[in-house]
């Protein structure tokens, strides 16, 4: 039987979550077009077409403002609360048909996440976080980290954005640091990185240089299902450095 929520924010994310993943899923072909490429990105029709559609649903239902990867803010002043959203989180695997994407939206309050709704679509799981409930579940069953406690037995979940420090220096520290971990994992996707921390498929997840967008959802998962999610280094332009973990491993 499927979860009615208290939180009426919540239910009206989970709606545009599902119903924008719907068309992900079902327009697959008419949306996988690229409409900008660069060397280390991709932009398709089908983040446009996603985007449009959550904004249309948050709008109909909240009076917050909304940060969309795509369109940017809805309102120059983005106030205390407002909904972020990435339409579709992990377009190059989407548009390689890599099943590691998603959508994902936030709400966030005084620069905190307070709930967040991801869903992907291709496995039909619905992940939600709510920490003023301290609700964290996976297509309404309840998930928690993992609770491993040392590097050597745990997995760690990076990437290397566009804007990744490739210097010698910086390399050589990133391998240092990547040696101490019993698995390391590049999946092209922070929304679902979160996830995985979550529900304890993996202990760490940590990336520089990512977006706002990228990761508010999956913080408040995260932090829900009794992890901690560090957003550090926030830039003018919504740019952060993020580290989730299971708040165990040393």
């Amino acid at each position: 039987m499927e979860t009615t929520y208290l939180n009426k924010d919540l239910e009206t994310a989970i709606r545009a979550a599902k119903k924008s993943g719907m068309l992900l899923l079902e327009k697959r072909n008419q949306l996988n077009k690229n409409l900008e490429s660069s060397i280390k990105d991709t932009k398709l029709l089908a983040d446009i077409e996603s985007e449009i559609l959550i904004k249309e649903i948050l709008s109909h239902s909240s009076e917050y403002p909304i940060l969309g990867e795509e369109s940017g803010k809805s309102d120059e002043n983005l106030g205390h609360t407002y909904w972020v959203v990435d339409p579709l989180d992990g377009t190059a695997n989407y548009n390689r048909g890599i099943p590691i994407c998603c959508v994902s939206i936030g709400l966030i309050k005084n620069m905190k996440p307070i709930l967040g709704v991801i869903y992907d679509f291709d496995n039909d799981d619905l992940y939600v976080g709510d920490i003023s409930n301290s609700l964290s579940t996976r297509n309404d069953v309840p998930i928690k980290v993992s609770d491993y406690l040392n590097k050597s037995d745990s997995v760690l979940i990076t990437g290397l954005p566009h804007a990744t420090d490739y210097s010698d220096e910086s390399l050589k520290n990133l391998i240092k640091d990547m040696q101490t971990w019993k698995k390391i994992r590049m999946i092209g996707s922070a929304a679902m990185a979160a996830c995985y921390i979550a529900s304890g498929k993996a202990e760490m997840y940590k990336e520089n240089g990512i977006y706002l967008w990228d990761i508010v959802a999956g913080a408040a998962i995260v932090e829900s299902a009794g992890g901690q999610a560090e957003i550090l280094n926030i830039r003018e332009n919504f740019q952060v450095d993020v580290v989730f973990s299971n708040s165990k491993i040393k």
